[in-house]
Order: structure tokens, then C-alpha cells, then sequence
């Protein structure tokens, strides 16, 4: 009932600043699974390697800003310097990423996928995108629009700059 009221709601162009605790809280449910969703094509091919979801990430980012820092690529994901460095250290042990010092910077370490991690990019990233390009066929241009505006509102400051930038930091 209340996914039909939210549904009635945002057919009609009601305010939605006066949802009610049972649909804010469908909405998070809706995102969790739609998260599990969105994750399991990946997470099948990364099973294959023996990777996690971390190293998803690392390699997305990787991708999208080539040459990015290992300091950047900390910013961007939040993780520990330890934990990251796990993650690389396998990356570039099995081909996947190189690890370039710094011309300017010699402290600096430059992250770059090789033709293989961009191999194994590509397949990620193309399950994901078939999944999102199937979603937003069917919800539409307005949805997908307001999908992208709450999304962007979730984001932390700091997080909505990279992702409005490009992830482009420091090099």
C-alpha cells in the first residue's frame, strides 16, 4: 500500500518532503536490493580471479582517471592506506594494474591499467551498464533524471566532487 501511495505521489507530482517513515524506509530496501543487483554480474566475474568488490572498485577508478595517485584513489574510496595496498598489491602482481613513480614526485605512485585489467574493466563495466541502461529504457528520462538529482543529494560534499569532476585530484 504505501509502495502504491509513494508511486500515486510521484505520478501526480506531489511533494515527496512528507514521506512517511514506512516509505523512506521501502526506499532504502529498494536500494539495497537494487545495489545487490547492480553488483551480482560483477561479482560473478570477479570470482573467477578471486578478487572482491574492493578490487572492483580500485580498477573502476582506476580506469575512469588513468594516472590517478594512490593518494587520490584513497580520497575516492575511503579506505585504509593498508587495505588499498592490499588490493593493488594483487592487482599489479597479476598484471592487471601498473604502478608508475612520479616523474615530479618521486614519493608519488601512478596507477594505470594494463591492456588486461582494462580487459577485465570493460567485462565489469559492461554488466553493469547493460543493467543500467535497461532500467533507465524503462523508468524513463524524467526518472532517470530524478534518480541521478537523490543520488547526487546522498553524495557527501566532498564525494559529489569527485564525482562532478571526474575523480580528477592531484597528480
Amino acid at each position: 500500500m504505501a509502495d502504491r501511495n509513494l508511486a500515486n505521489a510521484m505520478g501526480r507530482g506531489e511533494s515527496l518532503l512528507f514521506l512517511t517513515d514506512d516509505q523512506l524506509r521501502r526506499g532504502i530496501e529498494a536500494m539495497f536490493f537494487a545495489y545487490r543487483g547492480f553488483t551480482a554480474d560483477p561479482d560473478r566475474i570477479l570470482q573467477e580471479y578471486g578478487y572482491g568488490r574492493a578490487h572492483h572498485r580500485a580498477i573502476h577508478f582506476i580506469n575512469r582517471s588513468p594516472g590517478t595517485t594512490v593518494n587520490n584513489l584513497l580520497s575516492i574510496l575511503g579506505v585504509t592506506k593498508q587495505s588499498l595496498n592490499r588490493v593493488l598489491r594483487t592487482l599489479v602482481e597479476d598484471g592487471l594494474v601498473d604502478s608508475r613513480v612520479g616523474v615530479r614526485d618521486k614519493r608519488e605512485r601512478h596507477l594505470f591499467l594494463t591492456p588486461k585489467g582494462a580487459d577485465l574493466e570493460r567485462a565489469l563495466s559492461e554488466a553493469q551498464r547493460n543493467r543500467m541502461r535497461d532500467a533507465f529504457r524503462a523508468a524513463g528520462p524524467d526518472a532517470v533524471s530524478g534518480f541521478r538529482a537523490v543520488l547526487e543529494q546522498m553524495m557527501d560534499p566532498d564525494m559529489r566532487r569527485h564525482y562532478i569532476d571526474g575523480g580528477d585530484g592531484p597528480r
